[in-house]
This record gives structure tokens, sequence and C-alpha cells, in this order.
């Protein structure tokens, strides 16, 4: 089953057949879930390594091996969970109230509590203290769809629980099912940029990393891992998840810009023009509205690598809603099917580190692309996006 996903990957990247060189040892069940969570990481990451030896090839003539273990790649899906701060374990991040609560119309509805911003809409929104139970008291005076309507409108994270057949009828699936679940475009035209010199496979390449959580500082770690030279950009206005940030930083170096303030945002853009990649994990339109969308950033930088991450993807109705890892799960049908008697989410945030294993590679395909034909690129990925492909990947018997 791993070798059947990583053919998924490689046959829409146009990336050589996995061959004797390319090994996945293992395969699920690892944690508690019959979705193959673990064979989809596995194969990300084994296309990853595809990915990385077709660029030591361009610089060198020769292949690398790939070997990855699913137990390790499931692993890796928890991996915040496994951080130690001067020998003592990262404090956990409290959920608070992100929880399933039931509707007027007998339906189950996930409220997300995201930043503190949103948190203070969302109680603002259902007139109610924070409390879980103030907060079960008020969804229960919805129904399900005007209140997900509602959530939407006002740009707050929360949506129904879907099976995945109902999912698969809605506007923003259609939407999403007739794009891949990596998706490098090529959106401009520029000369064709060979390796630079180096010991690692991403030696000289340069990435700016805006994005937050898990997903997207997942790739540019990724990245970081092969060689890549990441600076990790951050505002001083927003929360993160210091949890989070330690796991995903690994090999990164650090710096605060206000993007609001023009002297900063200037500063960004200079490094833009000497950049190779350029991620960020914001709503459709945040980015533009400050000047570094997708189109403003190619037109600065021909030949840069632009790497959008979202919940719930680039085109259909909600390509402008907010989301996380557990309203992917919840719309998509995961948190229907995992769950019993009431929806559950899986145990590892599985959409979100693997999002991040495929935003990477498709960063390497579309660098790889550029050292051999020229070009600007757009690498699209989201995290309801991969759950459908997660979900296509069949079950495991036994366990869950």
């Amino acid at each position: 089953m791993p070798a059947e996903a990583l053919r998924s990957l490689t046959s829409i990247l146009g990336l050589r057949e996995p061959d004797a060189s390319v090994q996945i040892v293992g395969r699920d069940p690892i944690l508690q879930t019959r979705f193959r969570i673990g064979d989809a990481a596995a194969a990300a990451l084994a296309a990853v390594g595809i990915a990385i030896s077709g660029v030591w090839e361009l610089r060198t003539g020769r292949r690398q091996d790939v070997r990855v273990q699913v137990p390790l790649a499931a692993a890796s899906l928890i991996s915040f969970r496994f951080q130690r701060l001067s020998n003592v374990t990262t404090p956990r991040r409290d959920p608070g109230l992100t929880d399933f609560y039931r509707t007027r119309d007998g339906r189950w509805f996930l409220v997300h509590r995201g930043f503190p911003k949103n948190l203070e809409a969302i109680l603002d929104l259902l007139s109610c203290e924070a409390t879980p139970q103030a907060v079960a008291d008020a969804v229960a005076t919805w129904d399900a769809q005007p209140l997900e309507d509602e959530f939407g409108r006002q740009g707050l994270c929360g949506a129904m629980v879907r099976t995945k057949d109902q999912w698969s009828s809605h506007p923003q699936a259609v939407a999403l099912a007739e794009r891949p679940v990596v998706d490098v475009i090529r959106v401009g035209e520029s000369a064709p940029e060979p390796f630079e010199e180096g010991d690692r496979p991403l030696s000289g390449v340069r990435m700016l990393d805006l994005t937050r959580v898990l997903a997207g500082p997942t790739c540019g770690r990724t990245l970081a891992a092969h060689g890549a030279n990441v600076l990790r950009i951050d505002s001083p206005n927003l929360p993160n998840v210091p949890a989070f940030v330690m796991d995903t930083g690994h090999g990164k170096r650090s710096a605060h810009l206000d993007l609001k303030n023009e002297a900063e945002a200037d500063r960004l853009r200079d490094l833009v023009r000497k950049a190779d990649v350029f991620g960020q994990g914001y709503r459709l339109g945040a980015m533009e509205r400050l000047g570094f969308g997708p189109e403003a950033l190619h037109e600065l930088r021909p030949g840069l690598v632009y790497v959008s991450i979202n919940c719930y993807g680039h085109t259909g109705p909600w390509l402008q809603r907010p989301g996380w890892e557990q309203l992917a799960q919840t719309v998509t049908g995961i948190a229907s099917e995992h769950g019993r008697d009431r929806p559950r989410l899986l145990p590892a945030a599985a959409t979100d580190y693997t999002t991040g294993y495929l935003a990477a590679l498709g960063t390497i395909v579309a660098l790889a692309r550029r050292a051999r034909e020229g070009g600007s690129y757009h690498v699209r990925v989201s995290l309801s996006r991969t759950a459908m492909w997660l979900q296509s990947l069949g079950r495991t018997e036994g366990i869950g």
C-alpha cells in the first residue's frame, strides 16, 4: 500500500518510477486508526527523497538511494509531542473550547478556538461565556448549516461534520478534486537557474518562510534538512504556539518583520529579490493586500517558486475561509468515520505534517524544473486536498 501511494505522487509530478533504490519499510497500522496515515506520510517522504535524488543527479550525475520506515513516518505526525527543552517535555497546547458540539437539528459542529481574536469573535457570535457548557448550549440553538454559513461569512474557524459522501458532492470538494494533491503550476517565463555549487542537494537555495503552526513550517523544515537556507519571517503582532515553532524550526534562522510597516515591507522585498522560494500559509487575499501575492512577487523576482498552503484549497467557494487540521478532518469525512458514537479526530496531525511534506515535494520539483527549463512557479497544496488523498488510500483492518 505505501508503494501504491508513492506511485500516485510520482505519476502526477513526472518523477521517475520507484525502483530498487527506493525502499519503504513497514506498513500501517502504526497508530490507532484505520486510516493509512503512516503509509501516506511515508509515501510523501519517499517522494521527497526521489525528487531530492533527482536534484543530486542534476548536480553530480549520481543518484541517491531512498529508504523510509513507515513507523518513523507515522511518528513524525506527532513529532511536536516528542520535543524536549532542557530535558523537560514542552507544554502541550490546551485545546480549550475546540470540540464537537450538537446543533439543534441533531448534527455535529466543530468549533475551533484558533488564536485569541478568533475565539473572541466566536464567543460574540454565540453570545456565550468561554466555557464548554456555555458553548454547547449556544451551539444547540443553531441548525448546523446556518451556523456554518455564519462562521464562513465572519471568517471564523468552525464547520459541520460531514461524511465522505456528503463532502464529495459539496462544491468545494468538487473544486479540489479537479486539481492534484500537489499542484505545480508554471506561471511565468525566466531563464534557467542551475543549482549552485554545494555539498548538499539544496545548497544555495534560499527560502523565505512566512508560514505558521505546522503544515507550512514543516515544508521549510524539510527543505532545510536537505541543505536549503531557510529564513523564518514572523510578525511581531501575531501569536504563535511555542511547541510547534520548536518542532518545525530545525535548520532555520528567524526574524521578525511587520509587513504593515512600509520600511519593513521594503526590507522583505529586498530579501525576495535574492530568494528562490517564498512560502506563505495565509488565506487568499491576505498577502495580496500587503503586496506579497504571487503575481506581485513573480514580477519582482522572475524565477521565484511561490508556495501557497491553506485549509480548503485555492479555487472554489471556500478558498477564502480560514481553517486548521481539525477542520480538514471534519469536513472531508475523516472525523465522522474515525469516530463511532460521535466524531473523533485522528490521533495525529496527519494532514498538517503530510501537507508540509507535499509542499516541500512540489517545491523541489519546481526548483528542478527551473534549473532545467527556467520559469516562475506556483506550488499549491491544502489540508483538505491532502485529507481527500489520504481517504483514497483505503483502510487497514482490525484497528480504529
